[in-house]
Order: structure tokens, then sequence, then C-alpha cells
């Protein structure tokens, strides 16, 4: 219909500089009239390009599987955003870490690169991602900043959030500040808020008191119940507590409440992530904002640089302390 090769057609319907406007109209204009449409699949074969990203999503089994931390649903949003003003599509896949999902996604080629969203336990998890590098694969991870990690990886300023909720607890006139949470090597962010949590507190010319860190591996509401538990059963004094994440917060304020302790009355309590419910909470709750639309979009942006063989760097995101009525301690 338009008198041109089957080249120009197929270089015009992708856009292709090398065909002059008044062509691509006249052929766009005929693909209409025809009602054709590109066979996206045969095009992405002979590409070897799938215009697919995967979102591999690992989350900490729960007895009836529904739990999944509402800071990854806010995270998984923006990224599904971020594809698709890209013109990309996501295949969102939720993982067990004891799956060979690094093999099935390197060697099936579902997707041109992975993203890869929660892990747990990081060193059980660091073969895989080795594997995954050595493989070939193009993958870009949300979480610690590591020395002599195997991948490029996005994620918070977790030190810094973390000296900012224990400094702003000292401001509050706190002094026994309890830490929920897993401070090793095994849980990086956690042991990194842990961390700045430490240099707050040092700053002020105090020591962090080992018996007032109760382990909190999991990010859940049972999680920080029992953590709460564990730190009342050793009757030590605390006036305050920082919990690693909002969902381990939360629970904790539900075992001071079963146990008559008013919170920020006599005990201050922040969290960490932000989640939409920490505000609605009673009392609101402090937490440290981990922006999630700038997350999705560097995670996407950087993974496609990758795919596009240019050079990307590991980076930190800078985070924003908000001050709510939990920590306030002392007021009604």
């Amino acid at each position: 219909m338009t008198g041109v090769s089957q080249s120009t057609v197929s270089r015009a319907l992708r856009g292709s500089p090398l065909v002059s406007e008044e062509t691509r109209q006249r052929i766009k204009a005929a693909a209409d009239q025809l009602n054709y449409k590109v066979d996206k699949n045969a095009s992405n074969l002979r590409s070897q390009h799938s215009g697919t990203l995967a979102l591999l999503l690992f989350e900490d089994p729960t007895a009836d599987e529904s739990h999944i931390n509402p800071f990854f649903l806010s995270m998984l949003g923006s990224i599904t955003r971020a594809c698709a003003l890209r013109g990309y599509d996501l295949l969102i896949s939720f993982q067990q870490l004891s799956y060979n999902w690094h093999a099935d996604y390197a060697d099936t080629k579902k997707a041109d690169g992975l993203i890869l969203l929660g892990y747990g336990d990081y060193l059980a998890y660091l073969d895989k991602l080795q594997n995954l590098a050595d493989q070939g694969m193009r993958s870009i991870r949300w979480g610690a900043v590591l020395p002599d990690q195997p991948d490029i990886s996005i994620g918070c300023d977790n030190f810094q959030g973390g000296r900012a909720i224990a400094l702003h607890l000292l401001e509050q006139s706190c002094r026994r500040i309890a830490f929920l949470g897993d401070a090793s090597s095994h849980y990086p962010e956690f042991f990194e808020r842990y961390r700045g949590y430490v240099a707050g507190l040092q700053e002020a010319g105090l020591a962090a008191d080992p018996a007032l860190q109760v382990d909190a591996a999991e990010s859940t509401e049972q999680a920080g119940y029992q953590a709460l538990e564990s730190l009342l059963a050793r009757d030590t004094p605390f006036d305050a507590v920082f919990a690693a994440s909002d969902l381990i917060a939360i629970g904790a304020m539900r075992a001071l409440a079963d146990r008559c302790i008013k919170v920020p009355e006599q005990v201050a309590v922040a969290g960490f992530d932000d989640i939409p419910m920490s505000r609605f909470l009673n009392p609101p709750l402090t937490s440290v904002l981990q922006d999630t639309k700038l997350a999705g979009e560097t995670l996407v942006d950087n993974l496609l640089r990758l795919i596009r063989g240019e050079p990307v760097e590991t980076r930190l995101l800078p985070v924003k302390l908000v001050v709510r009525r939990s920590s306030q301690f002392g007021k009604s």
C-alpha cells in the first residue's frame, strides 16, 4: 500500500530516525487502515529483547502465607508505575529463598533483567547473588550497600535513619533506649539502623547497653510483640523503644498496652519505614520515611542502564525523620 520495503515499514513502526516523518506518517496511516499490529513476541524473539522486567519478592512465610510487609507493597506499586512509564512490562513473582530462582530466570530469559526485593537472611542469600553475577544476569537489588557485594544495590541510608531516631529520642529526655531488631550481618539493613542508633548514643556520651537490644529478625507485629515481652522479662529499665521496622514497633506498642504501660507518657516508641498505617495508630507512630517513589524509579532506571551496558553504581538514597506523638516522651 505504501510502496516501501518491509524493512522500512519495520523501522517506521519502531520509531527509527532513519525513516522520514512523512514516510512514517504514511505507513502509520496504512497500518491503522489495515488494523495491523506488531507481533510483539516475534519482534522480541528477533531482537533477543523481551521488553519485560521481573520483580522477585522474597518474604518470610507466615502460617497462612498472607503476610506481605506494607512497605514492600508500596515499593511494588512504585516499581510497576516506573516500568509502565518507560514502556516495559513487569513480571511479578513471589519466591521462597530455598528455591533455585536464580537459575530459573537466568536460563529461561523470561525477562531482560531482575529487581530483587526482600531477602531475609542475607548470608544465606549471598551465594545465589553470586551465581546470578557469574551467569551474567542483569539484576539490581533493593537493600543494604555492603563491601565486596557481588551485585548492584540501591538502598536507603539506614545508618543515618537510625542515628536520627536516637538523637530525636535523646532530645525527648530519654536515656534508656531499647533497640528491637537483629543486630548482625545476617540482617544488614537492621544492623545499619542499630549502628546508627549506637552512634547517636555515643554523640550524647552514652554507651549502648547490650541488655537493651533484643533480636527481632522478622519484620512482623508478632515479632515486635515477642521482642518487647523479652525485654520486659529482663527487668532492665527503659524509657524508649526504637524498633527496626514499623511492624515491629506496632507489635511492641500492643505489648506495652497489654501491660498497661502508656505510650508516650511512660515509654516513647519509634519505628522505621513510615508505612501508611503509622499515621493512623493511637498514638501516631514516629518513623523514618523511605521514599518509595524515588526508590522504584531509581531501581528501574538503573536496571535499564545495566541492560543497555551502561555503567551503574550502588547508591544510598536519603531518609527523613517523621516525628509524631508516639515519641514525645512524658506527654499525654
